[in-house]
């Protein structure tokens, strides 16, 4: 038992001095290429904490507005069935979903003609569909422009890399190649937040998809629901 502890013990100080000097081998690239390397580091870092603050913030947000209690409509229908017009009001004031305000917006537009209502409802409809997809451009602009600014870090790493060997005496392959992978690693994070944001992106496009489908369909009940008495 005491040799395994050991054993054990030795492997995880290997492994967190191999994390260590990976790390330190990250920042000593970062540093190598100079105030513009490391500005872009900088820049992306930025760029992946929005993007990650969004895409949680976002699907949060939008799984709430997309979860409908089931018996929600079945409740609304048998209070205004039954003439209860302000306990089906209550009930969309106590449900904190995008469908509810639009039912409540419908039901505070009882008596009037079924287009206006209809009408008034979409209006809601879409003040609810502009709050689900705030932040989606800003997460879709960091999907693009990420590669980008990491392509705009290598092709500088690259400038200065052969600036060097054109103007420095003795420059081998070493300090060459050296020079490349430093200006390439920016590439190379730049390209993993665009991926990143691009798959939460339509990611979250699908959930907001789902959400207005919702959305429409109780709306579809609830209008159906105010003929039904006319016919």
């Amino acid at each position: 038992m005491f040799p395994l502890n050991i054993l054990l013990f030795q492997t995880a100080k290997k492994a967190a001095k191999d994390a260590e000097g990976e790390s330190q081998n990250l920042f000593n690239i970062i540093s190598a290429g100079g105030p513009i390397s490391i500005a872009i580091f900088s820049i992306l870092l930025i760029l992946s904490v929005m993007a990650l603050y969004i895409f949680i913030e976002r699907y949060l947000t939008i799984k709430r507005a997309g979860n409908v209690d089931a018996n929600f409509m079945n409740n609304i229908r048998s209070a205004v069935v039954a003439g209860n017009v302000e306990g089906a009001k209550a009930l969309c004031k106590t449900t904190n979903t995008p469908t509810a305000r639009m039912v409540e917006k419908g039901l505070n537009r009882i008596g009037k003609p079924l287009r206006d209502i209809d009408a008034a409802i979409e209006n809601v409809g879409n003040l609810e569909i502009f709050k689900l997809e705030k932040g989606l451009s800003t997460l879709a602009s960091i999907s693009g422009a990420a590669p980008m600014i990491g392509f705009f870090g290598t092709v500088t790493g690259m400038i200065l890399a052969f600036h060097t060997m054109a103007t420095a005496d003795n420059v081998g392959p070493a300090q060459l190649a050296g020079g490349i992978y430093q200006a390439l690693t920016t590439t190379a994070f730049g390209l993993l937040i665009g991926i990143i944001s691009f798959v939460g992106y339509n990611l979250l496009v699908a959930n907001v998809d789902k959400a207005v489908f919702n959305m429409e369909a109780s709306t579809v009940e609830f209008m159906d629901l105010l003929q039904e008495p006319s016919n």
